[in-house]
């Protein structure tokens, strides 16, 4: 209800001054002081919303909340803008003022809503999205290395950042800022040309799995053989001087991944623009220069750094965030901050962006925090711009540790997935047998690998993402609570209705409601903007997906209650209207979080 909160805090912002115009002018209240203090209102029972800003003008005007509730509200009755949207305000306890809705404005809103595909979320205009460029730079992979449960947060939440986002109207560029530099290229290319020289003149000859197994053979030489240590160093030179069979190699390294990289992506239904941490090296060395031109670089242990503004060390030193290493070899803060000026600046020499956004895990917010502060110092960030780092938790196990396999190892995220897709399918096998339906091959394939995928989505995305969460298989796929196949059986539930009803909706009709499980619908269902709005400031996509929940049980308890088919005109069309708009409004929610539906499960 983004619209009438807009609205409703423009004119109880004018009853104020009306009010207490001979007060704000005696004692020269800035207008700011003013706060209306309008909120959604906490109880059904309240209304719609409820005013508290009486309790703090009390301290300005010098007069009790309650006297200052009766002024206002004697300027609402006088306000025929107001009257027309609203009942007449009612006072509550020292204070408050209590706002409900006309139930006319709520049916002229929904029917507004269940016209416009967009369902009333308000959407930049052109011109403006051209000038708000985001880029959301997530997933992030290493080369060379499967992708692990560790990379399914990141992934699937930048990705429903970057929706929610494109669904507003912003331009944005989904980045995936793999780790394809750096000297783990010249242990591998080492290692690749002494057990597999023919690797360079037949691409087919790795594949990922192989590579695992490479890096780990490669990274045990590097550690304990002296020879092949410089070697490798050897190899990163040529790497970076732009020796051909240096360069082939790295290419097929990087090939090789991104092949496999891209299963898992085309699975989860992920976009992203893949720009490594090779891209930025050109630009590396200006990031030193320009920070010692700027004052800002010193040398401290043969190092090159910028000692960071009120951070400190367990010795109470300012931190460092090492620019140059004394070996002079460049550092991951290095590449991030020439990855923040090109971001940042406007085109042909960069992307023209105005907001960035990081989503690792939170274990890297001390490395932004320095990063940031650094590209700050140094302005390199507009002072319209911005950059933030958007943390995770860890993924746990139900017994509460870290999610690894029963030998210990990471989980590969391929591995996860295909266990998710397994068990949903054996949940709809049994759940046919026992219900005896016959079904399709595909049918059960097809749903069983939109239910798996989902549940392990939402299983992550509806948890708040700065917390560590617990991975539950049984949890995460019941039909019962707040859980991807409770929401996607309430729209399943929704289809079958649509589907008996296709002729029984009237496009000329009037609309009317009577039940109390009516209207709390369509006030939930009027809430789906601001809850849009709410997590793209936010960047908290559980709640979004709180909000869903939410309004599956309303739904629920409407259907339960209110006879839908079987019901006289013309509340059988009103409310055909209301299962109609949840479930689109199910639908883009879902769609908005990267969960697919289905039409019957």
């Amino acid at each position: 209800m983004q619209r009438i909160y807009q609205l409703l805090s423009i004119q109880v912002q004018q009853a104020i001054e009306v009010a207490f115009r001979e007060e704000i002018l005696a004692t020269n209240i800035s207008k700011n002081l003013l706060n209306p203090q309008i909120m959604p209102a906490s109880k059904p029972e309240f209304g719609d919303f409820q005013v508290n800003g009486a309790l703090s003008l009390a301290k300005l005007i010098k007069k009790s909340p309650r006297q200052i509730a009766d002024n206002i509200v004697n300027q609402l009755n006088r306000n025929s803008k107001f009257k027309e949207v609203c009942l007449p305000p009612v006072i509550a306890g020292p204070g408050f003022i209590n706002i409900t809705l006309k139930e006319e404005y709520l049916i002229t809103e929904i029917i507004h809503r269940a016209q416009d595909e967009k369902l009333g979320v308000p959407i930049l205009q052109e011109e403006s999205s051209k000038s708000n460029r985001v880029i959301v730079d997530f997933s992030s992979p290493n080369i060379a290395k499967e992708m692990h449960v560790g990379h399914l947060r990141s992934t699937i939440i930048g990705d429903s950042i970057a929706r929610i986002l494109e669904f507003r109207g912003y331009s944005v560029l989904r980045l995936n800022h793999v780790g394809d530099w750096g000297t783990q290229f010249g242990m591998l290319i080492t290692h690749l040309k002494n057990v597999a020289p023919e690797a360079l003149t037949t691409a087919n000859k790795v594949d990922l799995g192989d590579l695992v197994a490479f890096y780990r053979q490669a990274k045990q030489c590097f550690d304990i053989d002296k020879n092949f240590k410089s070697s490798s160093r050897q190899e990163v030179v040529k790497l970076q001087q732009g020796n051909e069979k240096s360069i082939k190699a790295w290419n097929l390294l990087c090939s090789q991944s991104r092949k496999e990289f891209q299963k898992i992506y085309d699975l989860l239904d992920i976009k992203l623009e893949e720009r490594g941490e090779s891209f930025y090296n050109p630009f590396l060395e200006s990031v030193v220069t320009d920070l010692e031109k700027l004052g800002l670089l010193v040398t401290d242990q043969g190092a090159q750094c910028v000692f960071l503004e009120g951070i400190t060390g367990k010795d109470n030193n300012p931190l460092p965030v090492i620019i140059k290493k004394s070996d002079g070899g460049f550092n991951y803060s290095t590449t991030d901050l020439a990855a923040i000026r090109y971001r940042l600046s406007p085109p042909p020499k960069g992307d023209g962006a105005c907001r960035v956004i990081y989503v690792t895990d939170a274990g890297q917010a001390n490395h932004f925090l320095g990063v940031f502060q650094v590209a700050k110092r140094a302005k390199w960030i507009p002072n319209n711009c911005h950059v933030e780092h958007v943390p995770f938790g860890l993924v746990q196990g139900e017994d509460g540790k870290k999610l690894k396999t029963r030998s210990g190892e990471t989980v590969r995220l391929i591995d996860l997935l295909t266990e998710a897709i397994n068990r949903a399918k054996q949940d709809l096998i049994n759940r046919l047998e026992k219900e005896g339906r016959q079904e399709s091959i595909g049918f059960v394939e097809e749903v069983s690998k939109v239910v798996g995928l989902a549940a392990v989505k939402y299983a992550d995305l509806s948890q708040n993402r700065i917390t560590n969460y617990q991975f539950s298989f049984d949890r995460m796929l019941s039909l019962q609570g707040n859980t991807a196949p409770y929401l996607l059986y309430a729209l399943v539930r929704i289809a079958g209705i649509n589907r008996k009803s296709k002729d029984l909706l009237k496009k000329q009709m009037q609309v009317r409601f009577h039940e109390k499980e009516e209207w709390s619908l369509i006030r939930e269902l009027l809430k789906f903007e601001d809850v849009i709005i709410q997590v793209e400031e936010e960047l908290l996509p559980n709640r979004l997906c709180n909000y869903l929940f939410e309004l599956s049980q309303v739904f629920n308890r409407f259907y339960d209650h209110v006879p839908v088919l079987k019901a006289e005109e013309p509340f059988q069309s009103s409310r055909l209207i209301l299962c109609q708009m949840t479930g689109s409004t199910l639908k883009l929610g879902l769609n908005l979080l990267g969960i697919a539906t289905l039409e019957r499960m």
